[in-house]
């Protein structure tokens, strides 16, 4: 509702803006000064010496497979020549690639290098490392209660157009009864619609969920439910395959939430886990016609070790195995 000084009708009164408390203006404040210093924005961002803004940036382009730096900075809300300088230093440092656009040759298409990748993972296991510190020393209850509470805030403080865009931001959270057989489901829906997989695929894969559940290893394994706006759209878990190997298995992501990113932030989840919890490797299984999942396994360092065709699901295909080493 446009909340102007032009009257919506013949009679109706002017609608005015409501004059902002100073104590409310001084809570958010103070909550700001408190926040960023726990959160350690006021030092040296995640140990590097990126400011926020250019560790911020570092992590968009690791998150999707390639960007426009107009649109990046549009995105961000970050002045053009400000984007610039930041992408120019990436670029000496040799951890971006820089491409003309195919539809439009006046704009650059930027993405990360594997050096650029590398730089770029220890800041993401660190601050999957500093979150962790600020939530251990609570309950789980109390865990929760500040999840919910930072969601609540986002989304009252999101203006009207960009609510949207702000909801699309994934939640992750723990499965809880009730997701495997959502797990099972998405997979035999998917694969059958896009690649004509017959039902044994969803008799595998409810086995191996069957498997997890039943063997859980909570010291060792650990499982992803990414939500949007409260719906269920992706998943992923890591297994104990051996004491030096995890295994990544059941990534599955809803159509409705491709474009977003989520397939590689799942994926990012496993890796950092498994590096904090000791692992030398990191293994999964696939197919050659998984293109999408294959391209984030190749840009985080995965290697093809193994490549075999089977006849399965009732196609012939080719399984492969990839590597990671942690």
């Amino acid at each position: 509702m446009n909340t102007s000084d032009k009257g919506i009708g013949k009679g109706t009164a002017t609608l005015t803006p409501v004059p902002v408390p100073v104590d409310a203006v001084n809570a958010v404040r103070r909550f700001n000064r408190f926040f960023t210093r726990r959160i350690g924005v006021l030092d040296p961002y995640l140990g590097s010496d990126l400011s926020l803004t250019g560790v911020r940036v570092l992590y968009e382009l690791a998150h999707r497979e390639t960007h426009v730096a107009s649109e990046l900075a549009r995105e961000l809300g970050l002045d053009g020549g400000y984007m610039s300088r930041i992408l120019r230093r990436f670029e000496v440092a040799g951890w971006i690639h820089r491409s003309s656009s195919a539809k439009d040759a006046r704009h650059n298409v930027i993405s990360l290098t594997p050096a650029g990748r590398a730089s770029f993972e220890p800041l993401q296991q660190r601050s999957h490392d500093d979150a962790t510190a600020l939530l251990a020393p609570l309950t789980p209850a109390r865990r929760q209660e500040v999840v919910d509470a930072m969601e609540r805030i986002e989304t009252l403080l999101a203006p009207a157009p960009e609510l949207a865009a702000t909801t699309r931001m994934a939640v992750f959270r723990d499965p809880v009864p009730g997701d495997m057989g959502w797990v099972v489901q998405q997979h035999g829906e998917i694969y059958w619609r896009e690649y004509g997989w017959d039902s044994r695929f969803e008799a595998l894969v409810a086995d191996i969920a069957s498997q997890f559940v039943r063997k859980f290893q909570p010291a060792w394994e650990k499982g992803w439910i990414a939500e949007l706006d409260g719906e269920r759209v992706g998943a992923v878990f890591v297994v104990r395959k051996s004491p030096t190997t995890a295994q990544l298995r059941m990534l599955i992501l809803a159509p409705k939430a491709r474009g977003l990113g989520l397939g590689a932030r799942l994926t990012d989840e496993c890796i950092a886990f498994a590096r904090a919890k000791g692992y030398k490797k990191m293994v999964l299984w696939t197919n050659s016609c998984l293109t999408a999942a294959r391209g984030i396994y190749g840009q985080r360092g995965f290697r093809l070790v193994k490549s075999e065709p089977y006849e399965g699901f009732g196609l012939n295909l080719v399984g492969e195995t990839w590597e990671l080493k942690l």
